[in-house]
C-alpha cells in the first residue's frame, strides 16, 4: 500500500484588477498569486479498486460535487486509470474566505494521483484539466507564485521578496457571484505591467464592494490597518497584511480583539509550492 501525505497551500492575491469582461461573462483579471507556507494536510492511499472515498466528507458538500473528488474523477478518465484512492483532509482554511482552499485541494489531488498511480501527465495536461474544476486550480498545479491574466489561468512565474503575512477571517460568508454581478464593482481598471506592480503595488478592485455589504469585513481592514497596509484577498472574505518578520505579525495577531470575533493565522510567503517540492523527493 502507497501512501502521500502533502501539504495543500494557501494562496493570496496580492493585487486584483478587473480589466473587462468577456462576452460569456467572465471577468478579464490582473492578479498577483502569492503562495503560503501554511494550508490543510491531504493524505492519499491508493486502493486496488475504482472507488475514491473522502473523510471526513464537508458538511454541505454532496460527495460527488466535492472538488476533490471531481478532480480525482477527472484524471481517472483522462487517463483510463482503473485505480482509487483513499483521500483524508485535514481543514485548516477557511471556507470562502479567498485562500483558494479548495482549488488548492483540487490541485494537490491531481498532482499526488498523478504521482501515485504513475499515470504520467505532463503539469500542462494537468493544468489544462484543472481549469475545469475552476480558474484558480492551474496555479496550484503550476506550483509558483505568479502574475495572472485571462479569468486567471495566464500565468507567469514571478518571484516575490519574502515576506510574512497575517491573514484574519470575519465570521461572514461572502458570495463571490453577488460581488462579481453588483453594479457598482470596478470592471474598467488600466492594465498595469509586473514592473509597475513591484515598484507601487496594487488594489483588489472587488474590496470597495466587499467592504460596503460585509460591515465584518470592513471593520477588520480598519483594525489591521494600523499596523500595516491591509486588504482584501479574492472575493472571500479573509483580509491581510504583511509584515518584515514572523515576530512582529505574531504581535498583531496575538492583538486580535475577541469582541469582534476574528480568527488569524500567519505564514511566510513562498515562491514554489510545498506539494512540488515534497513529490520531487518521492520515488515509488
Amino acid at each position: 500500500m502507497t501512501a502521500l501525505q502533502l501539504l495543500s497551500p494557501a494562496k493570496l492575491n496580492l493585487m486584483l484588477h478587473i480589466t473587462g469582461r468577456r462576452e460569456d461573462g467572465y471577468h478579464l483579471l490582473e492578479t498577483v498569486f502569492q503562495l503560503l507556507d501554511y494550508g490543510d494536510t491531504m493524505t492519499f492511499i491508493s486502493r486496488e479498486d475504482s472507488q475514491l472515498t473522502l473523510i471526513p466528507q464537508i458538511a454541505g458538500v454532496n460527495h460527488d460535487d466535492n472538488l476533490i473528488i471531481r478532480a480525482a474523477r477527472l484524471l481517472q478518465q483522462a487517463t483510463n486509470c482503473s485505480t482509487g484512492s483513499d483521500i483524508e483532509l485535514q481543514k485548516r482554511l477557511p471556507m470562502g474566505g479567498g485562500l483558494g482552499g479548495g482549488s488548492s485541494n483540487a490541485a494537490t489531488t491531481l498532482l499526488a494521483l498523478n504521482k501515485l498511480w504513475q499515470t504520467h501527465l505532463t503539469i500542462d495536461q494537468l493544468a489544462e484539466l484543472g481549469l475545469q474544476l475552476g480558474a484558480d486550480v492551474p496555479v496550484f498545479i503550476r506550483g509558483y507564485s505568479a502574475w495572472g491574466e485571462g479569468v486567471g489561468e495566464q500565468l507567469q512565474a514571478i518571484e516575490i521578496p519574502d515576506s510574512w503575512y497575517l491573514v484574519i477571517k470575519p465570521k461572514c460568508a461572502i458570495s463571490t457571484a453577488q460581488i462579481f454581478s453588483h453594479k457598482q464593482l470596478t470592471r474598467d481598471t488600466s492594465p498595469i505591467t509586473i514592473a509597475a506592480f513591484f515598484e507601487q503595488g496594487g488594489r483588489n478592485d472587488c474590496e470597495p464592494v466587499v467592504r460596503m455589504l460585509y460591515p465584518e469585513v470592513d471593520q477588520a481592514i480598519t483594525w489591521l490597518s494600523q499596523f500595516s497596509q491591509a486588504q482584501l484577498t479574492g472575493t472571500g472574505a479573509c483580509i491581510f497584511a504583511r509584515f518584515d518578520s514572523e515576530e512582529l505579525a505574531l504581535q498583531v495577531q496575538q492583538q486580535l480583539p475577541g469582541d469582534k470575533e476574528l480568527e488569524g493565522f500567519v505564514a511566510r510567503g513562498i515562491n514554489v509550492s510545498p506539494v512540488h517540492q515534497q513529490l520531487e523527493l518521492m520515488t515509488f
